[in-house]
């Protein structure tokens, strides 16, 4: 076996800040392309009732979905179980989670849909996010929220009228943690000096998108964050959404392409040409009209949307093998 060149600890990269443009992230590379929607799926992968799911043939399923052209897989951070809100997400800690589908795939990308930004330390975040981004080799997509349940902040100790402000700064020290390296850092509830976060991403930061407002402002956004994550609506107010943040975006940054996706719930029937009936946040209805409803939203111009079968009635899957096999060929991931 040959021995490996011993390298100093400038030659190791990620011990050192990128250079690279995050527009160059592998992840990101593959689920955006202006223009052109691509699809992925949440986790857990399955219909199931009430909050709770099974969590089986996971890994099966995340392997069925990158052979089939799924641009991404996407984790949820809900820490606590609150039965009545009704979802406990993957129900595994999403940066666990996370480094174990990492090690089962290799090419699709892993996004986080979203983590609570307030009610985690932003130094543990950004360890946790660049170690993924490494081991993944550069698949991660970094989705950040304020969070949503008010029973999280009291057991985490965050006051939730100042988690906009708390989101915010704790945001800005990930990032800066991501791009430098031993630079002192001081904000409301810690101090950095003499140390220095490892690893460093592969990019010059993860891509990150804020989900929803996240309590800031549309101009924010569309300065600071790599893209919006936003929630279904019908095609018609949700073009009002596309336009407003491109326009935005223009205003802040110019030319420069930050993706707009969203989430959909879908009950795929078994006919294809079942006709689209509305349920929680998305749609039952046969694959030809979903054809038909993603190809309207890929023309108004949403650039990613993020399946979830929750309220499915069929087994997950059959779903995905119907996906994979008649929608996703004309959505597929960006090679």
């Amino acid at each position: 076996m040959r021995v490996p060149e011993k390298l100093t600890i400038k030659e190791i990269k990620m011990y050192q800040p990128n250079t690279i443009p995050y527009q160059q992230h592998r992840g990101f590379r593959y689920t955006f392309k202006a223009g052109h929607l691509s699809l992925g799926l949440f986790f857990p992968i399955e219909a199931f009732q009430g909050d709770a799911p099974a969590m089986l043939s996971q890994v099966e399923l995340a392997n069925c979905a990158e052979e089939l052209g799924f641009s991404t897989l996407w984790f949820r951070d809900v820490p606590l179980r609150d039965p009545s809100f009704g979802d406990v997400g993957q129900v595994f800690d999403p940066w666990v989670y996370l480094g174990f589908i990492a090690a089962r795939t290799s090419r699709i990308a892993l996004g986080t849909a979203s983590i609570a930004i307030p009610l985690r330390h932003p130094l543990h975040t950004a360890k946790a996010a660049a170690s993924v981004d490494r081991l993944s080799d550069g698949r991660l997509l970094l989705g950040v929220a304020t969070g949503d349940r008010p029973v999280e902040f009291p057991a985490f100790g965050v006051d939730p009228d100042q988690r906009g402000d708390v989101f915010r700064e704790n945001l800005d020290i990930i990032r800066r943690v991501q791009s430098t390296s031993f630079e002192p850092l001081q904000w409301s509830r810690g101090l950095l000096a003499g140390a220095d976060l490892i690893p460093k991403p592969t990019t010059n930061e993860i891509p990150f998108f804020v989900t929803g407002n996240s309590r800031q402002s549309l101009d924010w956004i569309a300065r600071e964050s790599s893209g919006w994550m936003t929630y279904p609506r019908p095609p018609q107010a949700q073009q009002l959404f596309v336009q407003n943040w491109r326009e935005s975006v223009k205003a802040q940054v110019g030319e420069t392409y930050k993706p707009f996706f969203q989430s959909l719930y879908i009950d795929l029937d078994a006919h294809p040409a079942t006709p689209p009936s509305p349920i929680h946040l998305g749609f039952r209805l046969g694959r030809d009209h979903l054809l038909t409803l993603l190809e309207t939203l890929e023309t108004i111009g949403v650039d990613h949307i993020i399946l979830n079968l929750k309220y499915g009635r069929r087994p997950a899957p059959e779903v995905v093998e119907e996906l994979g096999t008649y929608v996703v060929p004309r959505f597929n991931a960006h090679l």
